[in-house]
């Protein structure tokens, strides 16, 4: 039986409540597999860690991730750690250093909820966002100068690369080939002369051994509304580093909100370990108080598990969230229930051993 090594990081927030539940969702889906199983080891890596030692994780926090086969994100950031400071010292590190080039965060409407778009049901809403995950808009190249005085001023450069433009868009035009085919691109070059038009011409070049796939430019402005107003038009949208971070966040809203909205920082080679989070962050808002929904960190649970080779799995674990949330007893606030995190965590577990199918009522 093949084990594989899995990183914690808990985080910040609501974070280690989320990640708690789809830890034991996942213990049950490799029980109920029986021929894999997955040993986790957590790490106190967050806010709380930052506030003692002055950074987000040790010296050598990148060299130890190396060693494992997935990494198990809960979120990051707390008001008393700056934002750059918490994500730039964990989330953007470890998609940088193991090259998780891709950000996938599936946008579909599972059985059970409503859109809050009106007439659009599931078959209207399934789509995936790719997202170039380590250039493009967030890299680290700039600075202030003349800080405190007033001409202060402040620079950050974009960054795009043939190599990092050419890689993310055959993931995305191959995963688009196994979809349906349709793949929208989300660029900006009316507005952004020099960056966008290149990563355009970059685009083009690879859509050639790609022929039987539809590709599509929009201007990212544009592209939001079709989010909205036609949602069944898109399979597979392709977007830049700030681009696809904005979109993930509309799309998750559009099929039920960031409580079931899951991601993946993936290297697609598999040469260094993947990364899974939920989209939403750490909520300090509510961290605590066991409301918060560990929907869309178990789906992300799911994702790693497809990741590492089971699919089987992992469709098993989205069936039975898609059951609990068909049945609408056990839904968390977010959702309009009443539900703690932990005993949706529980009735997913419960649906993944005792399977049946989705809308059916419990006896």
């Amino acid at each position: 039986m093949r084990t594989h090594r899995i990183a914690v990081i808990p985080g910040d927030g609501i974070g280690p409540e989320v990640v708690r539940e789809g830890v034991k969702v996942l213990e049950a889906a490799t029980t109920r597999a029986g021929t894999f199983r997955l040993e986790f080891d957590w790490l106190p890596w967050n806010c709380s860690y930052y506030r003692r030692h002055g950074r987000m994780m040790p010296k050598d926090g990148i060299e130890q991730l190396r060693a494992y086969d997935g990494i198990y994100l809960g979120a990051v950031g707390d008001p008393s750690v700056p934002d750059h400071v918490s994500v730039w010292q964990v989330i953007l590190p470890i998609r940088k250093a193991f090259q998780q080039y891709v950000n996938l965060r599936p946008a579909k409407l599972l059985a059970g909820l409503e859109s809050p778009l009106r007439h659009k049901e599931a078959r209207d809403l399934d789509f995936v966002i790719v997202r170039e995950n380590t250039e493009g808009e967030y890299s680290d190249i700039g600075g202030r100068l003349h800080p405190g005085t007033p001409v202060e001023m402040a620079v950050q450069t974009s960054v795009f690369t043939r190599y990092g433009i050419e890689r993310v868009a055959r993931y995305a035009l191959s995963l688009a080939r196994r979809r349906r085919g349709r793949v929208a691109v989300a660029t900006k070059s009316n507005g952004l002369a020099h960056t966008m038009p290149y990563w355009d011409e970059v685009i083009r070049s690879c859509r050639v051994e790609f022929p039987d796939v539809d590709v599509s430019f929009y201007h990212v402005d544009a592209l939001s509304t079709l989010f909205v107003l036609r949602p069944e038009t898109l399979d597979v949208v392709l977007a830049t580093n700030l681009f696809g971070d904005i979109l993930s966040d509309l799309g998750a809203a559009v099929v039920g909100g960031l409580g079931v909205a899951p991601a993946g920082n993936i290297n697609p080679e598999k040469r260094f370990p993947s990364m899974f989070e939920p989209v939403h962050g750490s909520a300090p808002d509510i961290a605590g108080k066991g409301i918060a929904n560990p929907i869309a960190a178990i789906w992300s649970g799911a994702m790693m598990l497809e990741h590492l080779g089971y699919p089987e799995p992992a469709a098993e674990v989205v069936r039975a969230i898609e059951q609990v949330l068909a049945e609408g007893r056990v839904r968390t606030r977010d959702l309009g229930g009443t539900a703690s995190t932990e005993e949706v965590g529980d009735a997913v577990v419960r649906a993944l051993e005792h399977p049946r199918p989705v809308g059916a009522r419990p006896r």
